[in-house]
């Protein structure tokens, strides 16, 4: 007996869903280049919990953005294993999202049409409900007013703002992102610091957040994972237990981020003694 397929609704695909938790195994990567093998991370082990906002900080090179590509299933690990609740990551799938550095929207699409375009990946909707479930992204990122601009016409935070919309509009379990917010300038960024943790906390995704920035770590993360390079290897793991939302000019936040940048301070100091 031939079954239709169920038809999701605007009123189901807005209710929250449970978020996912990620287990990351032994990981190890490695790449080849001009002057040989690079090791970008050695056995990486790690945990996130069901809702939970981690950041992974650390200088360049040293593996964040590779660990963050091998869990969205854009590379693949030489050895380890990642876990979405229980089930092996082989690829890329619409449980995860990720959020790049650059907004990378369509030009010859407008604001309503890009954000839109994320919800190809909930082929069971009605137009209708379509519209219904970006009209309340937009909404939810500050943008119902610019719905129809064309994207030349938007700031780099406005961008930056359908981009996130675009990746929440599918409903993930994950949301991995990658400097979403490196480009901006510094009024812009602590604007979306705000809105990111409203939208967090109303949505409850799980999310990976990667950055250089580590009073950005500090502000936005329950955990800040210190990564070290040459191989990339976890350092050290801060807890930041912070009522939210979190101001990332606050007395206690940069505490927590000084912490953190003489942590960093060590290993560049270690490196430069070791490169001796």
């Amino acid at each position: 007996m031939h079954r239709t397929a169920h038809r999701s609704t605007a009123t189901e695909e807005l209710q929250p869903i449970a978020p996912s938790k990620l287990a990351i195994e032994e990981v190890s990567k490695s790449f080849q280049s001009v002057s040989g093998t690079v090791l970008a991370l050695d056995r990486i082990s790690l945990n996130v919990a069901e809702g939970e906002f981690v950041c992974l900080v650390g200088a360049s090179g040293c593996g964040k953005t590779t660990l963050l590509n091998i869990i969205a299933g854009l590379e693949k690990p030489d050895s380890g294993t990642v876990l979405a609740d229980g089930n092996p990551v082989t690829g890329p799938g619409r449980e995860r999202l990720v959020m790049f550095q650059e907004p990378a929207l369509f030009p010859w699409l407008n604001v309503f049409g890009n954000v839109l375009f994320g919800l190809k990946l909930k082929p069971n909707l009605t137009r209708k409900d379509r519209h219904d479930v970006a009209t309340y992204y937009l909404e939810l990122v500050g943008l119902s007013r610019f719905e129809r601009a064309n994207i030349h016409e938007l700031s780099g935070g406005m961008k930056q703002r359908v981009s996130l919309a675009r990746a929440l509009a599918p409903n993930p379990r994950v949301l991995l992102m990658d400097e979403p917010f490196a480009a901006l300038d510094a009024l812009t960024r602590e604007q979306l610091y705000g809105d990111i943790q409203e939208i967090w906390q109303a949505r409850r995704k799980t999310i990976v957040f990667v950055t250089h920035n580590v009073r950005e770590a500090a502000c936005l993360g329950d955990r800040v994972l210190l990564f070290s390079p040459h191989p990339g290897r976890i350092h050290e793991e801060f807890a930041v237990q912070l009522p939210r939302p979190r101001d990332i000019n606050s007395v206690d936040l940069a505490a927590h981020a000084t912490r953190i940048t003489k942590a960093l301070k060590s290993i560049g100091q270690a490196e430069a003694v070791a490169a001796k």
